[in-house]
């Protein structure tokens, strides 16, 4: 289970704060507290506003790779946002967030994704925006054939939100076993009460439904928790040897 710290993004108010006044102390501390959680990946978003995101994105990576040796993972719908982070990026494998089938958008990604090595993730959706159904969102993969996202869209703006995440994730696997899947997990308890209660609860069922990697708060304890405990109990952690390390270095105190 690769996971990927969500923290260091603009939509956060603390994060747009800090980007509006160069804090770097912030940054570095979200950056550090991450990692030390345990993350694999640090997103980094720098969309405060369109026209400062290119050089948000430019000081955010400087300013997370002098505090932490984590490869981050670049989060724009902007080419161009996409290719200074990548430029400036010097931990591991980069990874792009995201891309989609949407006409004028992988085709400048791609190249991107070939000339630094990197990761991507792909969202389920093209020029028809996203689709509605599982099977709709399976058929958009069929054409990527890149690490995807099954989408986890908000559950109190739809109900079946959860249901059409898990089914194209289940649809994912069943016709391409071998491709890694990732997402925005907390997506999916936005405008609810008890956020971490619905988020933990959705992660073990997407965990079982063959999610390899995602997108979560590191500094949550029980989701973390939950991230070793679930590949042991699915057969992924050969003689449990990841769970038990987490459980003698206490990250499965919850």
């Amino acid at each position: 289970m690769i996971i990927i710290g969500e923290r260091i993004n603009a939509t956060r108010f603390a994060i747009k704060n800090a980007l509006e006044k160069r804090d770097a102390e912030a940054i570095k501390k979200e950056a550090r507290a991450q990692a030390d959680a345990g993350a694999d990946y640090l997103d980094v978003n720098g969309g405060t506003r369109p026209e400062a995101e290119l050089d948000n994105m430019g000081w955010l990576c400087e300013v997370v790779q002098a505090e932490v040796s984590l490869p981050l993972c670049l989060d724009s719908a902007n080419p161009a946002v996409i290719e200074a982070g990548l430029r400036l990026h010097k931990n591991g494998q980069p990874m792009i967030n995201s891309i989609s089938m949407e006409s004028g958008k992988h085709e400048r990604i791609l190249p991107l994704v070939k000339q630094y090595g990197a990761r991507v993730v792909a969202l389920c959706m093209d020029d028809g925006g996203i689709p509605k159904t599982a099977a709709e969102r399976v058929e958009v993969v069929a054409r990527a054939d890149i690490y995807v996202d099954p989408l986890v869209m908000a559950l109190s703006a739809d109900i079946t939100a959860g249901q059409v995440a898990l089914g194209t994730l289940w649809g994912i696997k069943a016709r391409w076993p071998e491709i890694g899947a990732t997402c925005g997990l907390s997506n999916i308890s936005f405008g609810l009460p008890n956020r971490r209660l619905l988020n933990r609860t959705f992660f073990a069922m997407l965990m079982a439904a063959g999610l390899d990697s995602a997108i979560i708060d590191p500094l949550d304890p029980q989701m973390m928790a939950a991230a070793k405990a679930g590949p042991a109990l699915l057969g992924q952690d050969e003689y449990c040897m990841s769970y038990l390390k987490a459980y003698r270095a206490k990250r499965l105190e919850v």
